[in-house]
């Protein structure tokens, strides 16, 4: 999902998370994201040591592709391991044991090129604050989404997103020649956020942000499965900025209103 997501990307190590972490410059029109994974839930041994114990973490800058091609050989493995190593230069490197036919094992190993990002960057690096949205929505099945999205990238480069306390949420394109808009219906608003914003909001108002529909498309397409939780967050004209819940799995996704 993250290859599909970053080409390149952070990868922060802590006692109890990782974090895969993108954070371009809104300012110039990038996008951000921030990726969490409770350690626990995906390892038996976990071991790390940071730069010190008020600073306990590591990160790193990798390419995300040479990372996921590597666990994709694991899938049948009987361990893996990841280990920080030193080869002439850091390296992430995957070490996984495999079963074979004779049910002798045989060792993998893959060996990721990492720079190792120094302390003074960190700051530079930290969770994206969400600001306070508009409108905050349920999205629709994200397979059907991004149907929609693929055949309106066929007409204009910029899309609209508009949604409602009502939970009503619009796709929307306008060009000189045409103007296309896809409705979705009572797809709910999260009770808390409803509740915020309802105080001085009417339910029926739209809230919209138009953005790049390549950053959108591109976003849609890294969700390889349904997530069990997905919420639009609009912060009208300014930014969307998209939370989903996988199982173990949070991502934060933000992209800025096109200026």
């Amino acid at each position: 999902m993250i290859a599909k997501l970053a080409k390149t990307c952070t990868l922060r190590i802590s006692p109890q998370k990782l974090n895969f972490i993108l954070l371009d410059k809104v300012a110039n029109g990038g996008v951000s994201m921030w990726c969490e994974l409770e350690q626990e839930n995906f390892f038996s041994e976990f071991q790390m040591e940071g730069v010190s114990a008020e600073n306990n973490a590591i990160y790193l800058e990798l390419t995300s592709e040479n990372l996921s091609r590597a666990l994709k050989t694991a899938q049948n493995a009987r361990t893996l391991k990841i280990k920080l190593t030193n080869k002439h230069f850091p390296c992430l490197t995957v070490s996984i044991e495999l079963l074979s036919v004779s049910s002798s094992s045989r060792i993998v190993t893959h060996d990721i090129p990492v720079k190792v990002i120094p302390r003074r960057l960190w700051k530079d690096l930290q969770e994206p604050t969400v600001p306070d949205s508009d409108v905050s929505i349920y999205l629709p099945v994200l397979k059907t989404m991004k149907s929609i999205v693929e055949k309106m990238k066929n007409i204009s480069n910029h899309l609209i997103i508009e949604a409602n306390l009502s939970g009503e949420l619009n796709l929307k394109i306008e060009t000189e020649l045409v103007c296309v808009t896809t409705h979705f219906k009572d797809l709910g608003n999260p009770p808390l956020a409803s509740e915020d914003a309802s105080q001085d909001r009417d339910p029926e108002q739209m809230a919209e942000v138009r953005i790049d529909i390549r950053k959108l498309l591109q976003f849609l397409a890294g969700q390889q499965v349904n997530p069990t939780k997905a919420v639009c967050n609009i912060v009208a004209n300014k930014i969307v900025h998209f939370d989903l819940l996988h199982e173990d799995v949070s991502l934060q996704y933000f992209i800025p209103a096109f200026s």
